[in-house]
């Protein structure tokens, strides 16, 4: 029988606090930065499913591939009658495919900041899966909050992390989160989550600045964002979105780069920017195998299963409590 929860949502005013304070905060540091999770408003939500649409973006083609080859081999690994768990559902495309193949499914918890792209992909999804119990959280999965409870029994608590935004994390950062996530699921739990490997430097900066240019509008609404809803006066078209690899660390690192000296003002403060200086909006790490099996291995988790492509482009992972611990 098919069952609607009303979606539980964060303070109104605790999500626009944090924002603003972060903005302030991180415009005032030596090298400018910015939380890349806030470029995840509607429209930065929207921009990301273009992106993952876009010709020179890898991840996301690569990653469907890889489900749909071993798509049945993971749901073996999940098992049974499990609570499948999702951070940052967004559109939920890659999780149809995965819940067509789970076996007795105890319900869905999709887990979303944004609240229209979670509202849309929960009602697809019940057209979809009108048997499927869908208890939809509207959070900012980096904070705390209540994972519902179905009302079939639950074999395990699987958490899905599907794409490559464990890699938006330093090593130590994920393997911080990848700890945290024992509270949410439980000593008998497991996560699935897609890890992004190492490859070329040309493949890389390629698939960040894609030549549809969807990523740097991705990039640059968090300009208009910072304008609209905390009063900046930040000149959008005075920016540039720039991607590189720094092979240093292993690691894809997104900028808006400043076109000219000039001066931003935010609540009567004022951030000056010369010619080329830069706000850091986003990391990608990319690992190998067996590095990132020691980022899992020192948050209490070993790798169970790994699927990658022929390329070994990127891989999917399935992640048990390492009882060794």
């Amino acid at each position: 029988m098919s069952q609607t929860h009303t979606a539980h949502s964060p303070s109104s005013t605790e999500p626009h606090c944090s924002f603003r304070s972060a903005v302030a905060a991180g415009l005032g540091e030596l090298q400018k930065q910015i939380p890349c999770k806030y470029l995840y408003d509607d429209e930065g939500s929207e921009l990301f499913e273009e992106i993952c649409q876009a010709e020179d973006y890898y991840p996301t083609r690569t990653e469907m591939a890889i489900m749909d080859q071993y798509v049945d081999e993971m749901a073996d690994a999940v098992g049974p009658r499990c609570l499948l768990l999702e951070l940052g559902s967004g559109s939920s495309l890659k999780t149809r495919l995965l819940l067509k193949h789970l076996h007795e499914p105890a319900g869905y918890v999709p887990v979303e900041i944004s609240p229209a792209a979670l509202e849309q992909a929960v009602e697809e999804l019940h057209r979809r899966f009108p048997d499927l119990e869908i208890l939809p959280v509207c959070a900012d999965y980096h904070t705390d909050f209540s994972v519902p409870s179905p009302s079939s029994p639950v074999e395990r608590t699987v958490i899905y992390f599907p794409g490559s935004t464990i890699g938006n994390m330093t090593p130590d950062g994920a393997a911080e989160f990848l700890r945290h996530m024992h509270a949410w699921c439980g000593a008998e739990g497991g996560v699935l989550l897609g890890v992004d490997l190492q490859k070329s430097e040309h493949v890389l900066e390629r698939a960040y600045n894609d030549g549809e240019g969807v990523t740097s509008r991705f990039n640059l609404n968090l300009l208009k964002r910072m304008n609209r809803e905390l009063g900046a006066d930040f000149e959008t078209d005075e920016f540039s979105h720039q991607a590189v690899y720094n092979s240093d660390e292993g690691r894809v690192e997104m900028h808006l780069v400043s076109d000219r000296d000039q001066v931003v003002t935010l609540d009567g403060q004022e951030f000056h920017f010369r010619e080329g200086e830069s706000i850091h909006t986003e990391n990608s790490y990319k690992y190998t195998l067996s590095g990132f099996a020691e980022v899992a291995r020192a948050a209490g988790w070993k790798v169970e299963k790994v699927w990658t492509d022929a390329s070994r482009f990127f891989s999917i992972q399935y992640l048990t409590v390492d009882m060794d611990d």
